[in-house]
């Protein structure tokens, strides 16, 4: 039964070996056959908005440029439909205009009210003096009438006392009142500024010159890619403009493999859709570090890019690439 066991595991680890190795020897040379993908040196991807606010629901496709499309810079790509964003950005508009009056209208009342109330204190404080005035020559007026104008200071005096007390309390509500206005004002002047922002949004255009490819997203149970009028959520990768004069294959290698590989080996690549196309390139960078998989922590891979010879309208992001290096040279192992 051990003997059974020991056998068991040593040929699962043989088959795990060979399906981690992703790699096979070219049977036409002596050199080896990686299997990657084809993707750009240069894309820029488009994804749903995410908008700004409240408005952070579902958005439909009104417009969607057809993939393959050759497109330059400022080209429109994809456009939302935008007309909920309009409207409230006019409405928010309308309401921050119309707080803007309120503001210029109470600022007008409160400097008139104000200048009256100054005025008051002006005659309040005159009202005063004039009384201190009575009571200078008070050692020859009768009693009576010191009597009367002590009375008629005293009086001034708390009207004066009781103006500027006043004064200060209204000016304090008018800055209260002004403030308030202004917290309103400036609520409405930020939501219709993200409502503008959103309708911007909407509407994407592309960044650089480029070919579109469409990206392919888990809808209606199956995989498939976006298509006008349909809702989109956001944050949803929609499509990518990649520059096609400039394409590379990425590829792993095996540890097994990296031995005698180094930069600059020359490599023959092949496409699986159209296998008659050949190119060349070579071998530009790969990871100085390997990485392990999730079937064993033992085997690992290193990832490595390399760079295709001139360019062709068949070579598209995400096809599958095979990459012969028909002459490695001796390296050292990156560890």
């Amino acid at each position: 039964m051990r003997r059974c066991g020991l056998r068991l595991a040593i040929l699962s680890l043989a088959l795990l070996g060979t399906v981690l190795r992703g790699a096979d020897r070219n049977p036409d040379a002596s050199g080896l056959r990686l299997h990657g993908t084809v993707e750009p040196l240069r894309s820029f991807p488009i994804a749903t908005p995410r908008l700004a606010g409240s408005g952070n629901g579902n958005l439909v496709i009104v417009h969607l440029v057809p993939p393959g499309t050759i497109v330059n810079r400022g080209d429109l790509l994809v456009e939302f439909d935008r007309q909920t964003q309009i409207k409230n950005a006019h409405d928010k508009e309308a309401e921050y205009r119309d707080f803007v009056e309120q503001i210029n209208r109470k600022r007008g009342e409160q400097m008139a009210s104000r200048a009256k109330d100054e005025t008051d204190l002006f005659e309040a404080e005159g009202a005063v003096k004039s009384a201190e005035l009575d009571l200078v020559n008070r050692e020859f007026d009768a009693r009576t009438i010191v009597e009367h104008n002590e009375l008629a200071l005293e009086e001034a005096r708390a009207k004066l006392t009781q103006l500027r007390r006043t004064f200060d309390l209204k000016r304090k509500a008018d800055a209260a009142d002004m403030r308030l206005l202004e917290i309103q004002r400036d609520r409405s002047e930020n939501a219709w500024r993200h409502a503008e922002q959103n309708a911007t949004r909407m509407r994407i255009v592309s960044p650089m010159d480029g070919l579109v490819v469409l990206k392919t997203t888990w809808k209606n149970g199956q995989m498939g890619e976006v298509q006008e009028g349909e809702e989109v959520r956001p944050g949803l990768p929609l499509l990518e403009v990649v520059d096609p004069s400039a394409m590379r294959v990425r590829a792993r290698i095996n540890q097994a493999d990296i031995e005698g590989i180094r930069p600059g080996a020359q490599v023959r690549i092949t496409l699986d859709s159209y296998p008659s196309k050949v190119f060349r390139g070579r071998l530009e960078q790969f990871s100085p570090i390997g990485a392990t998989s999730n079937m064993s922590q033992r085997v690992r891979t290193f990832v490595a890019f390399f760079s295709i010879e001139g360019s062709d309208p068949h070579l598209l992001p995400d096809l599958a690439a095979a990459v012969d290096i028909q002459s490695p040279v001796d390296a050292v192992v990156p560890r």
